[in-house]
């Protein structure tokens, strides 16, 4: 049922949550409360007609609200994932993309590798015939108490994630992108107030943000008529949470609006950013963040 609560505070489940843990990366089936990814309220309204997108972590949180909200706006998705762990949520989210008349493609692999990330980007011109969006979504994290917590290995993987394979994908994607097309990329709220346990992933979100606005320049200098932009969610319930972080009971907690967000309350920030009524945004930045204050 489409929730009818307009009041910010309570719309969406409010900590404490019950007790859970997961394995790396977890799955939507074992988080609790259930996350609301639009599923029954998203409605579109022809924002992204004839588009074809690539969402990488499409699966599940914020990347299956957005596959679900492009869908439902008229696009076709490759949703890309990381292991068979995922495979279930993979294929649901998939299934909501053809509830809405449209087509998924789903591809599983590892981005911090080059190849896979060509692989995803030849695969969308050869299931769709072009490439309009691009979604860089998919990261890894992993709290850490201390400095000497954090393995070398982590780091590098978290950087191999979170900013190396965006820089993989834009730059495999860049020469299928005709003008109007968009690059969105997920930064955070970590990249300007940074969470002490998330060094390695808030130090990555930082890159993410200086990135975007760097190449949204390279792009329109270039005349390519590419637009980059990001997202940065702020504290967000999805099973990245209770397999990454300690205390998922209280996530959220600690925004002015006293809970986390849901993936749903994200989706329209990317759709506006994939959209042609974003014609004059570039190298800008949508914090949705329930009141954090990202200035």
């Amino acid at each position: 049922m489409e929730n009818k609560n307009s009041n910010p505070h309570t719309k969406y489940p409010v900590p404490p949550f019950p007790q859970q843990d997961q394995e790396t990366p977890g799955t939507e089936e074992q988080l609790m409360p259930t996350a609301d990814h639009g599923e029954t309220s998203y409605k579109g309204s022809g924002k992204l007609t004839g588009k074809k997108a690539i969402i990488t972590g499409g699966d599940s949180g914020i990347g299956r609200a957005v596959a679900i909200a492009f869908a439902r706006e008229g696009a076709d998705v490759l949703i890309s994932y990381l292991d068979d762990v995922e495979d279930e949520d993979a294929n649901d989210t998939a299934n909501y993309i053809r509830e809405a008349g449209r087509k998924a493609v789903l591809v599983k692999g590892d981005i911090s590798k080059e190849d896979h990330c060509k692989t995803l980007v030849e695969k969308a011109v050869e299931e769709f015939g072009q490439l309009d969006i691009l979604v860089n979504n998919a990261a890894f994290q992993m709290a850490r108490e201390t400095l000497q917590d954090i393995p070398a290995e982590e780091w590098r993987y978290t950087f191999d994630t979170n900013i190396h394979a965006m820089f993989y994908l834009c730059k495999a994607a860049e020469p299928h992108l005709k003008p109007g097309s968009s690059i969105i990329n997920t930064t955070s709220v970590n990249a300007y107030s940074p969470s002490a346990q998330l060094l390695p992933y808030a130090a990555t979100k930082g890159a993410i943000q200086n990135f975007t606005a760097n190449l949204s320049q390279i792009l329109l200098d270039a005349g390519k008529g590419i637009r980059v932009n990001c997202v940065a969610p702020g504290p967000i319930w999805t099973p990245l949470i209770p397999s990454t972080m300690p205390d998922p009971e209280t996530f959220g907690q600690d925004t002015p609006m006293g809970r986390p967000g849901q993936p749903v309350e994200v989706a329209p920030a990317y759709v506006f950013l994939a959209s042609d009524e974003a014609s004059y945004i570039a190298g800008a930045t949508i914090p949705v963040t329930g009141g954090r204050v990202t200035i």
